[in-house]
């Protein structure tokens, strides 16, 4: 089983929120499982699990349900890696999510984000995997803070808000933190974490735009991911799969291409891990659809598109396989618009 990791510079960034609120960070640190040492290392990574446990010991010891907001203030341009610097040299702030899409991976490979287009409507959306850790909802408190504070600073205003929040999370004691915060509104209890941008916003252009240096920190991300999953040939063809899906239903020699290997040898490393091409890519395919169709705003046939099928019936028989459902008949179950 794949043990998903955080970048060590988040819970240093935890550390700054706490001794900011007077709380002993070093006994939470430790009452965690995370070492001084583990921290130090710039390009460090810690077990998410460890992390789960310390954005709950952090709420606990602050009392404040608003506490991931705070965190997000504390976030410094280095603290991701070189992922502030490619959002930064981007044209726009669509081609700066974009970027961090491709790359949040740096961040967290616990949970993704996604960057979408519905109409006049864009979204970034904050997905938890159809299996493993669930992220704490202070954690995607921060990471949505997060995208707001990024579009104010690259677009350098501070009174742009998105066109509204949703977040999953139970709504806080501190509403009005969370209103001041995103300046949209804001509702809670809802079935996906997204914040939505209006088309206007996401097409303006960046003033720090850097075709060069964009793709020289997109040079840097791309090479720490390929050394975070270097022995994982499992999340290396997941993350492939993913990247190619939209464009239609990838062939093995496709992947083994984009890996830099023979198909046989592609065949053998999976083989080495229990699994094979043909189920990562079914189950790739199953866990972006439950992903896609949690958006209302998603067609099904869009959906079927996006992961790469010849047509929507293929689709809904891959999906009734999947769940014994169709996707219309998912979505009305699971209280979403079909």
């Amino acid at each position: 089983m794949q043990q998903h990791t955080v970048l060590a510079s988040w819970a240093r960034v935890i550390r700054r929120t706490l001794d900011a609120s007077g709380c002993d960070s070093a006994r939470l640190l430790h009452e965690a499982g995370l070492s001084t040492e583990m921290l130090n290392d710039p390009n460090g990574r810690c077990p998410a699990q460890a992390m789960a446990k310390l954005w709950r010991l952090s709420a606990q010891a602050t009392g404040d349900d608003a506490f991931g907001l705070k965190v997000a203030r504390h976030v410094m341009p280095t603290s991701f890696h070189a992922l502030w610097q490619a959002q930064s040299a981007s044209q726009t702030l669509k081609d700066a999510f974009e970027r961090v899409a491709r790359h949040f991976h740096v961040v967290t490979d616990a949970w993704s984000l996604a960057f979408t287009q519905h109409g006049d409507e864009h979204m970034v959306r904050l997905l938890a995997p159809a299996s493993g850790i669930a992220p704490e909802p202070e954690s995607i408190d921060a990471a949505a803070a997060l995208v707001v504070y990024t579009a104010r600073s690259l677009l350098g205003n501070r009174s742009i808000a998105p066109l509204r929040v949703e977040l999953q999370r139970a709504a806080p004691a501190a509403v009005a933190t969370f209103d001041r915060t995103f300046r949209c509104p804001v509702s809670f209890g809802a079935t996906q974490n997204l914040i939505v941008w209006p088309q206007a916003l996401i097409e303006a252009k960046l003033e720090g735009a850097n075709p060069e240096l964009a793709r020289h920190s997109e040079a840097l991300l791309t090479t720490y991911l390929a050394g975070i999953h270097k022995d994982n040939t499992v999340a290396q063809v997941r993350a492939c799969l993913a990247d190619l899906l939209p464009r239609g239903e990838p062939s093995q020699a496709q992947v083994a291409q984009q890996l830099n290997c023979s198909v046989r040898t592609l065949q053998r490393r999976l083989s080495s891990q229990d699994t094979s091409f043909t189920d990562l890519l079914d189950r790739t395919r199953h866990e972006l659809a439950l992903s896609h169709l949690a958006d209302p705003a998603c067609s099904i046939s869009e959906v079927a598109y996006l992961l790469g099928f010849a047509d929507t019936s293929n689709f809904t028989r891959a999906f009734r396989r999947w769940t014994g459902q169709s996707p219309t008949e998912h979505r009305r179950a699971s209280g979403s618009p079909g």
